[in-house]
């Protein structure tokens, strides 16, 4: 897992945060897309999160207003990232259709 942040974006102002997660396959990578672009967040304004599959790397990238809103989504999304993981080594490597 690779990441890289507490950057300023000097033109908007806002708080940058990047998070590269390696899966072993890109069919696991996109459930874990699928499974973690419902969460939105939950409140209107002051941070955005966008995320993306390239290959088998779940990539996700925040900007938001405030350190504080920026490291809640962070943790809350880490939460939810593990609970995908641990699920899925539960049931192991997903079947080919």
């Amino acid at each position: 897992m690779a990441a890289s942040g507490g950057e300023t974006n000097h033109e908007s102002g806002k708080l940058e945060f990047s998070l590269d997660v390696p899966f072993p396959s890109s069919r696991e990578a996109d459930i874990a897309l699928r499974s973690l672009s419902p969460d939105r967040e939950p409140r209107k304004g002051g941070i955005s999160k966008q995320l993306t599959v390239a290959g088998s790397t779940l990539s996700v990238r925040w900007s938001a207003d405030e350190a504080r809103i920026l490291r809640v989504s962070v943790n809350s999304f880490l939460d939810h990232l593990s609970l995908v993981v641990e699920t899925m080594q539960m049931f192991g490597p997903p079947v080919s259709q």
